[in-house]
């Protein structure tokens, strides 16, 4: 169930809501709500759990839901959100801190590098980053790869920014636009859209994108920066020695099995929607068993635990020990993106109980605004206010949620709205997102070449996913 289907549920079982405010008075309600929003994490930098919560509860007092129904509200959005993106946020967590570890992002760039040659090392260090940036956060997985990134460049020479940049780009893109990244997942979960369908249109709309956008304009960005030097932060790369490292194709059958599973349960949804298979075929039995996200990752992760890190130290005692310590690490830093997507999911419920997502459906039309449209900018203004590209498209997912539920979108038509809200929760990166002074300080960047790198990547990216995504739309709504 997701936060569009509560409204239906909560009235079944006796939920009383009060629609005795107008339309104009509810759409009143929803951006003052934002704002609110806005300035408590923006201005006052409170923590985005603690604003989402707060201002759910105060919109759905203020929108007149029963006092007594307000906490049922709240709680219902926050658990069913939870119930699908914790999982996939925590097994796609284990699963980047396994290719980690093992040295299987190293393993990545040095294949690729000899399979692409020497002079095209950008782009094969940019494709290394865009599959380990497949299951692995941003932040985690650009620092893992930079040492690698800095050996290549000390040994081949020119410009540092020659190879950063390509990289700055694959993480970009992945970390915008596909799950079971955090924003993209909770912005699908929110909006009930399904995340497979999501993650085809993501790859769609991202691979081009990536090129374009974060692979050639990263080259020419590269060129107004002939002599910038390899970062000294690290000293010489920690390179595994080759007797400790996993095989390429090890790591690139951990990397995109969950991929390979989601893909199949897609495909056979599809052709059972569309009459081609029956309800009882094996192929789509087995493919609603093992091809959920979730199930998916569950067992990717499972997978890549026995191919990456008991296989390769069979004999040695305390593994049980080991891997529950390696789930612990990896879990930690993801704790409060798991909370700040289920407030969001919280904050979601309340508008669609209190009926301003059909206020806001009823304003969009009347604007002639594409929901595809307002779903970006939407994003765009609480990235640029507040940072976060998760909080931007677990918040715009929030709020155009009932408008979507009531405007009937589903499929690939859905998905579409979902890629170009995650796409307009990464442009305009500057001084309050923190991807922005963890990429500058370890490429060694100083503020305007921030900007001119950094934030310009990220805002092409945002606009041309958008574009393509909006024209995908076109074609499929």
């Amino acid at each position: 169930m997701t936060a569009a289907d509560l409204l239906p549920v909560l009235m079944s079982e006796g939920t009383t809501l009060n629609y005795e405010l107008g339309a104009g008075a509810l759409i009143a309600i929803a951006l003052v709500a934002i704002a609110v929003l806005l300035v408590l994490i923006a201005k006052l930098k409170m923590h985005a759990f603690f604003a989402l919560v707060l201002v759910a509860l105060g919109t759905a007092l203020v929108a007149g839901i029963a006092v007594d129904e307000v906490l049922d509200v709240v709680l219902a959005g926050f658990g069913n959100t939870l119930a699908n993106v914790a999982l996939l946020i925590g097994f796609g967590a284990v699963l980047g801190r396994l290719v980690e570890i093992s040295g299987g992002a190293q393993v990545m760039a040095d294949r690729l590098l000899r399979l692409f040659g020497e002079k095209r090392a950008p782009l094969a260090l940019s494709v290394a980053s865009l599959l380990y940036a497949f299951p692995i956060f941003l932040d985690a997985g650009f620092i893992v790869m930079l040492p690698i990134i800095y050996a290549v460049a000390r040994r081949l020479g020119g410009s540092f920014m020659t190879y950063v940049l390509p990289s700055i780009g694959a993480f970009l893109m992945m970390h915008a636009l596909t799950p079971p990244h955090p924003g993209p997942t909770a912005a699908a979960t929110i909006m009930g859209a399904d995340v497979g369908t999501v993650l085809l249109v993501a790859l769609l709309v991202g691979l081009p994108t990536w090129y374009f956008a974060g692979y050639r304009l990263a080259l020419w960005l590269a060129k107004g920066y002939p002599n910038f030097p390899v970062p000294s932060l690290f000293g010489e790369p920690d390179v595994k020695d080759e007797s400790e490292l996993p095989s390429f194709w090890t790591v690139i059958f951990c990397l995109l099995f969950p991929l390979v599973l989601i893909f199949y349960n897609t495909l056979f949804n599809t052709l059972e929607a569309t009459g081609a298979v029956s309800a009882d075929n094996p192929a789509y039995v087995l493919s609603r068993l093992i091809g959920p996200t979730p199930i998916a990752l569950l067992i990717a992760t499972l997978t890549a635990m026995v191919l990456l890190y008991l296989l390769p130290r069979r004999g040695t005692r305390g593994m049980g020990e080991a891997i529950s310590r390696l789930v612990d690490d990896a879990l930690a830093p993801v704790c409060s993106i798991i909370l700040i997507t289920g407030a969001g999911g919280a904050f979601g419920a309340v508008l669609t109980a209190t009926g301003i997502g059909g206020s806001v459906a009823e304003g969009l039309d009347a604007m002639g605004l594409p929901v595809v449209l307002a779903g970006f900018l939407v994003a765009v203004a609480i990235r640029v206010a507040q940072g976060s590209a998760t909080v931007a498209a677990t918040t715009a997912g929030s709020i155009m949620a009932p408008s979507v539920a009531t405007l009937g979108l589903d499929g690939f038509a859905l998905a579409a709205v979902v890629v170009a809200i995650v796409a307009g929760a990464i442009t305009f990166s500057h001084f309050n997102d923190s991807g922005f002074w963890l990429v500058g300080r370890f490429c060694g960047f100083d503020t305007v070449t921030t900007l001119k790198t950094w934030s310009v990547i990220a805002t092409a990216i945002g606009a041309m996913a958008f574009l393509l995504a909006w024209g995908l739309y076109l074609v499929v709504a």
